[in-house]
């Protein structure tokens, strides 16, 4: 399947911004899963001074804001192909180890509350069931639900408060694994979904390292693993590793954010 992607983020501020760098993580990469056709970022109001692959394999970019500038926007736009691989992306790995993907993060830090949901995994004598039945549970205990938590919200925190979005799912998942020493990571990426073509953000699941697959991906928030609907652009230990868009600036300035994603077919 072709997946035909726009996805702009656009900044506005109060006053002209002295000093701003943006790091975009808004770059797919070609996998097992997905080839990427075309893709670009367009930049305005600013202009690319670097482009890496992070220590995840992140491809990222960095951005600086145009002195004296008060809008900065950038759009990520082309065509990814796409293969339904039943979310198992295999035994590809970078430079951060296994390990690394064990050890909590602060938004990842397990507590009672994660430590309960885990036990949904049983003996995991068959790990993708057993994994499959803590999504579900995820799911359960944390209906699908915005305004409830935010981009700082932890795995704990989320439980608490008994709703969510894709990113505390993500993060509950992570946190449950590892707490029985599952090398586990958070996705950000794109989801076509069906009669719908404007969407208000990107979309983020989760990958759990099982032994003989390799990487195996689970959407919490939607109850499957990743098929040909979904487009992978960055991974990390949370969600804060894997943010299409994070940076800092300097200067008075208050800012408003608009986002604009656009994913058919």
């Amino acid at each position: 399947m072709q997946l035909t992607i726009n996805h702009k983020t656009s900044y506005s501020y109060d006053m002209p911004v002295d000093f701003a760098l943006q790091k975009l993580r808004l770059r797919p990469l070609t996998n097992t899963m997905q080839h990427v056709d075309d893709w670009q970022i367009d930049v305005t109001g600013g202009q690319i001074e670097a482009s890496y692959l992070d220590h995840y394999g992140n491809h990222t970019d960095l951005v600086s804001v145009t002195p004296g500038a008060t809008t900065v926007a950038f759009t990520a736009h082309g065509k990814v192909t796409t293969h339904d691989k039943a979310g198992v992306l295999g035994p590809v790995y970078g430079r951060a180890p296994l390990w690394h993907f064990a050890q909590s993060t602060f938004l990842t830090a397990p507590g009672a509350g994660v430590r309960d949901m885990a036990r949904a995994l049983g003996k995991m004598k068959d790990p993708v069931t057993s994994l499959h039945d803590l999504s579900n549970a995820i799911r359960d205990a944390l209906p699908y639900q915005t305004g409830v938590t935010g981009a700082d919200t932890t795995a704990e925190q989320a439980i608490k408060i008994g709703g969510g979005v894709c990113q505390d799912h993500a993060q509950i998942f992570i946190s449950a694994l590892r707490t029985r020493g599952v090398p586990a990571r958070y996705v950000s990426g794109y989801l076509m979904i069906n009669d719908v073509i404007d969407q208000e953000a990107a979309h983020a699941w989760a990958e759990a390292h099982i032994e003989g697959l390799g990487w195996v991906g689970f959407d919490i928030s939607n109850g499957v693993s990743p098929d040909e609907k979904y487009v992978r652009v960055a991974i990390g230990r949370d969600a804060t590793c894997a943010a299409p868009v994070k940076g800092m600036r300097m200067g008075p300035s208050n800012e408003t954010l608009i986002v604009s994603l656009q994913v058919q077919q």
